[in-house]
């Protein structure tokens, strides 16, 4: 059955869409396969699935505003959500960040939080979600800060303690394999996963 992929032209959608052939992308741009395109918030009903992978997400400087970010990372994620619902889908899948929190300071990790939170009692039979640190791998848009932390990444894991090790880098195509594996689990609950879980996972995929 077609497995729907949110967020499928991004750092981590894109590789999802590599490696799983009957990933159906489902975005504002066409993603190089035939899938839906369309705005979050008029999306069409959406082919029958059991699966469905969330991987949106923007920052607030590219998005421009505290409401432009939100609209990408609250409300565009939870009305793929309600759209995959309806489509019969069991099993959401979430690309969130570590460090999420509702009652966070920050816009960012408040944000995920608050997602990860609605997400948790909308009803899925199962919920797995990826909390993986900073992500490794190109990206189509300039990001100057996050390019050099990129570039620090491998400096900060050696000073890194190991109990903190989910705040520390992981590629992008670590995190792709890790959903593809999580793609087959059948166990209902909600399951957070991160650097270490990712890592495992994505080990078991390759």
């Amino acid at each position: 059955m077609t497995l729907l992929l949110a967020g499928a032209t991004g750092l981590v959608g894109s590789r999802v869409l590599a490696l799983v052939p009957d990933a159906l992308p489902v975005s504002r741009r066409p993603a190089g396969k035939p899938g839906v395109v369309a705005d979050f918030d008029d999306l069409p009903p959406l082919p029958p699935a059991r699966t469905a992978i969330c991987a949106l997400g923007t920052t607030r400087a590219r998005a421009g505003s505290d409401a432009a970010f939100r609209a990408v990372d609250h409300d565009a994620v939870l009305a793929f959500a309600r759209a995959a619902k309806v489509a019969g889908v069991q099993h959401f899948l979430l690309v969130s960040s570590v460090g999420a929190d509702p009652r966070a300071r920050l816009l960012y990790p408040r944000t995920k939080g608050e997602v990860e939170a609605a997400l948790a009692i909308m009803g899925f039979d199962r919920l797995d979600i990826v909390q993986p640190g900073l992500l490794l791998g190109p990206r189509a848009e300039r990001r100057p800060v996050e390019a050099f932390m990129q570039w620090a990444a491998p400096l900060m894991e050696l000073i890194l303690p190991a109990r903190l090790d989910h705040w520390g880098a992981v590629p992008a195509t670590t995190v792709a394999l890790a959903l593809k594996a999580l793609r087959d689990e059948t166990q209902p609950g909600v399951f957070r996963h991160r650097n270490r879980d990712l890592i495992a996972l994505a080990c078991r995929a390759a």
